[in-house]
């Protein structure tokens, strides 16, 4: 089996009362791994160590065609559950065949930002809101690829606890 992954079909963006909340394109956050340079006796030089389990801040950015109701009510100050599904096509090189993947990507975020964009005929208004993922969650066909819970020291990758020595050295597992 030769699959391979092309492109998203489709997706959809729901909040947390499972509402679609329209036509926008998402900006998913990046996973920038925090780091401290270690360098000193028996270094040749500087390395940037990755701190286990911790990240830098991690922005979501929903552009919107236009300003709704639904990107006036994701600048109130307060947690917002955004759900965004999608359907990912693939081919099967070794059958010719082409299939799809479910994808899903779960953020609790906060708005930082609310541009409300420009005003021009005929044109998309250039509207977004900006958030700062608190946690975010990312499924593959059904299977868990990232768990990261900032405030609730949860980081999972591929189903293994990035910090499960750390929890049980600090005596919390």
């Amino acid at each position: 089996m030769n699959i391979i992954p092309e492109k998203l079909i489709n997706f959809r963006v729901f909040n947390e009362s499972n509402d679609l909340i329209g036509v926008a394109d998402v900006d998913l956050p990046s996973l920038d791994s925090m780091t401290e340079t270690i360098k000193g006796a028996g270094i040749l030089g500087e390395i940037d160590s990755p701190i286990l389990g911790h990240y830098g801040s991690m922005s979501l950015t929903i552009n919107w065609r236009t300003v709704t109701s639904h990107s006036a009510a994701l600048s109130v100050p307060q947690a917002h559950q955004l759900d965004m599904r999608g359907s990912i096509q693939v081919h099967d090189a070794a059958t010719g065949k082409y299939t799809s993947e479910a994808l899903k990507v779960v953020c609790g975020a906060v708005p930082k930002k609310t541009g409300l964009g420009k005003l021009n005929v005929g044109a998309s208004g250039e509207v977004a809101n900006e958030f700062e993922v608190l946690h975010i969650r990312v499924w593959l066909e059904g299977e868990e690829l990232i768990q990261i819970d900032k405030l609730n020291g949860v980081c999972k990758i591929n189903g293994k606890d990035v910090l499960a020595k750390v929890k049980a050295d600090l005596g919390l597992a």
